[in-house]
């Protein structure tokens, strides 16, 4: 049985790659996020793909709004029949001292961030439950873990979501639903340059990985049905959340030289 995949902020970056390597994997795909030029071109490449791909279906909508992620889920079981997994993939960074940083950029990213990833959950759970079971996916960070003076709002929204993710993968192994927590690093996508507040972080030093690195594991965790809790990609980046428990102090600091 093909499997139905939808997936937020699919019209760039890790959302992207996602749409377009499940796609060719034989998946159909619904893709939601704001921009729908973007999401129809998303489509288009699908659609000039060689060989057999799964349908691509594209939502316009907004994850701060419930109303949206709940119409997109409804369109995507109505075009398709069913939901196997959700990618609460939409997020948005924010970098600058907590108190000076602007209310709405703090507000966008929670909203963003946390709210998006619930109304995800929310919407796409009971549609699973119908379906005998489901995969959800949460792309939070290596940062989860992390004292990240000047990106304080952006780990702490991703620690929210692990969080959630653990707790959820109890509430919910009855119905046969697993949640994979994805603890990105430093990838190559406009990430960076639509962050909020003081724009790009300054200096180096650290591995950049492709968008489509991260897809082709998520693929991986989904059609083998894999019960993996936890993914992290890179050697580097699980050396660097272990050194947010062993040294934070000192991951801080580097911090500190990367964002002020």
């Amino acid at each position: 049985m093909t499997k139905v995949i939808f997936i937020t902020g699919a019209s760039s970056g890790i959302g992207q790659a996602a749409a377009l390597a499940f796609a060719q994997a034989g998946c159909h795909v619904a893709g939601m996020a704001r921009r729908i030029e973007r999401l129809e071109q998303l489509g288009q490449q699908i659609a000039n793909l060689t060989g057999t791909h799964g349908d691509f279906l594209a939502l316009a909508g907004d994850v701060t709004q419930a109303e949206d992620v709940q119409k997109a889920v409804d369109a995507t079981v109505e075009r398709f029949g069913r939901l196997d997994a959700a990618i609460a993939n939409a997020g948005v960074g924010q970098r600058g001292p907590i108190v000076e940083s602007d209310w709405n950029d703090l507000q966008t990213l929670l909203r963003t961030n946390i709210d998006g990833v619930l109304h995800t959950v929310r919407a796409a759970v009971p549609a699973m439950r119908a379906g005998g079971g489901g995969h959800i996916l949460i792309t939070s960070s290596v940062a989860f873990n992390m004292v990240s003076p000047y990106a304080a709002t952006y780990a702490a929204s991703k620690a929210f979501v692990s969080s959630l993710g653990a707790s959820l993968r109890v509430e919910l192994e009855e119905d046969n639903i697993h949640v994979t927590d994805f603890l990105v690093g430093r990838t190559n996508t406009e990430f960076d340059e639509k962050r909020l507040g003081a724009g790009k972080r300054s200096g180096g030093g650290v591995p950049t990985m492709s968008p489509e690195t991260v897809a082709e594991a998520m693929v991986k965790v989904v059609l083998e049905q894999s019960h993996r809790q936890r993914v992290i990609l890179r050697f580097f980046d699980r050396l660097l959340v272990l050194g947010n428990i062993l040294i934070p102090g000192f991951i801080g600091q580097r911090a500190k030289n990367q964002y002020k």
